[in-house]
């Protein structure tokens, strides 16, 4: 097991995971990715395709860190021996409709 950190997209604290050091990050985000089912830093998150995190930051460093908004860590996924593309949520999607 290592411990890897990350930063909060929403206030930029920043908090660890123990885990394997086998499992490949795809990214972190605001939103969950369509198609990943996420687990929470208390479950068996081994299996799941990401990690859904509470912002409290390291709470063990500054106990007075951290924003409380939920982000999602999203690891790898493989289907057929490749690895699946992600869609963008469509919550905060860029909208180019100017001429309407």
């Amino acid at each position: 097991m290592v411990s890897v950190t990350y930063y909060c997209p929403y206030c930029g604290a920043l908090t660890s995971l123990e885990r394997d050091a086998y499992m490949a990050d795809k990214c972190v985000t605001k939103e969950p990715l369509d198609g990943w089912e996420y687990a929470s830093t208390t479950d068996e998150y081994e299996d799941a395709d990401g990690v859904e995190f509470v912002c409290i930051g390291d709470a063990e460093d500054d106990p007075d860190a951290g924003c409380g908004r939920t982000f999602y860590l999203s690891f790898v996924k493989f289907e057929g021996g490749e690895p699946v593309d992600h869609r963008v949520p469509d919550i905060d999607r860029p909208r180019f409709d100017f001429l309407r």
